[in-house]
């Protein structure tokens, strides 16, 4: 991976919208095992009593977006429209809606959703079984498609340069840094936004209590982060202020010994992974200064994650777990590491170390995921002098 800079920030989180907010909440964040009970408002959760997600509250794409062209969209996809225009502006793309810097051919996306059309599936599904398929919305039919999200984006933002959905469960979110580092580097694009975004809803709610996957402490969450990345030389010649610099970028994949699994936490694989990133960092161990990982509360995954870290970094690896306030974000969770980094860089000291002790500055972190079937990916991030 070459350099790239970040030169934005456009966020959507269980903490606060925006990047200046975010970064506030993110200066005292209360762990969502501490969090008080509030009423679910993604979905009708009356069938769920004792039901606990980490959502977006009171989220209003309207004091964003205005009131015209959201009725047909999914709340995944008014969440990413919503972090693409925050981006756009915070990067300094855009003033009142127009370009002032680059053009739309110019600029594109590159982001990732795990489970993100499972809420208009299961829409026009319960309207094809309890009514009659008839009934079915068709402007509603789009978004059933994994990167109509992306594609929406797109278009109310006018990103033309190019449109890429990455489906690789919770670590698309920082595979999307290893194809944006591709599409900048052949000129597809003078910039791109970067992440990832996940929507609260109730088939996926359902899905992981039938896993017993919610037995424990994890919380699912929901969320958008998108990262406005672009070659350095393009952001200095337009005077962009660089937040961070993506330096390096490693995955791997490790199957299980037998077809039986339905999930799989591969520790293997995510020691495979950091060490990758790593080297195409050109970092040592001893340079990472905090990892902000995807520690959830699952205990198998976190076991796994945790203990490959240990084995590349060292006993005494600072490791941080962001999912703890922010919740389980799935094909979000890398991109709102990557978000949680740059409050590092700027200033924010690191929150609720699961290990290790708080570094005295963060100037290099180490971004995590960990799949759910035997992948995991890392990314490495710098603070920009």
């Amino acid at each position: 991976m070459q350099p790239r800079a970040v030169t934005g920030l456009g966020v959507v989180s269980a903490i606060g919208i925006g990047r200046e907010p975010f970064f506030r909440a993110l200066r005292d964040p209360v762990p969502l095992a501490d969090a008080p009970r509030r009423p679910i408002e993604s979905f009708d959760a009356t069938a769920y009593p004792g039901a606990i997600v980490a959502e977006a509250l009171h989220f209003d794409p309207t004091r964003y977006l205005g009131d015209k062209g959201l009725r047909t969209l999914d709340r995944l996809t008014k969440m990413l429209v919503v972090a693409a225009r925050l981006a756009m502006v915070d990067a300094g793309f855009k003033k009142d809606g127009l370009y002032v810097h680059s053009s739309p051919e110019r600029v594109g996306i590159c982001c990732s959703n795990a489970y993100g059309s499972l809420e208009a599936i299961t829409e026009l599904d319960r309207v094809a079984k309890l009514e009659d398929a008839r009934y079915i919305n068709p402007a509603k039919f789009p978004n059933t498609v994994s990167n109509s999200a992306s594609g929406y984006a797109s278009i109310w933002e006018d990103l033309r340069a190019l449109n890429v959905a990455v489906s690789d469960g919770n670590c698309g979110a920082l595979d999307a840094t290893a194809c944006a580092d591709i599409y900048l580097d052949s000129l597809r694009a003078d910039a791109l936004l970067v992440g990832g975004a996940e929507a609260m809803s109730e088939a996926l709610y359902l899905a992981f209590c039938r896993l017993g996957a919610l037995r424990r402490v994890a919380r699912l969450g929901e969320g958008a982060a998108l990262l406005a990345v672009e070659p350095m030389e393009h952001a200095r010649a337009r005077g962009a202020r660089v937040r961070a610099t993506l330096t390096g970028y490693g995955t791997a994949f490790v199957a299980p010994e037998t077809e039986e699994p339905l999930i799989f936490a591969s520790g293997e694989a995510m020691e495979h992974a950091i060490l990758a990133a790593l080297g195409d960092s050109e970092a040592e161990p001893g340079e990472i200064d905090v990892v902000a990982s995807s520690l959830s509360g699952l205990a198998p995954f976190d076991d796994a994650e945790s203990g490959a870290i240990r084995r590349v970094l060292g006993d005494s690896a600072a490791i941080a777990a962001p999912k703890h306030y922010l919740g389980e974000t799935l094909g979000a969770g890398g991109a709102m590491g990557m978000a949680t980094a740059l409050a590092w860089f700027d200033g924010v000291p690191p929150a609720h170390l699961v290990a290790g002790s708080l570094p005295s500055a963060t100037k290099t972190v180490l971004v995590t995921s960990m799949g759910f079937y035997g992948n995991a990916s890392a990314v490495v991030m710098r603070r920009a002098d």
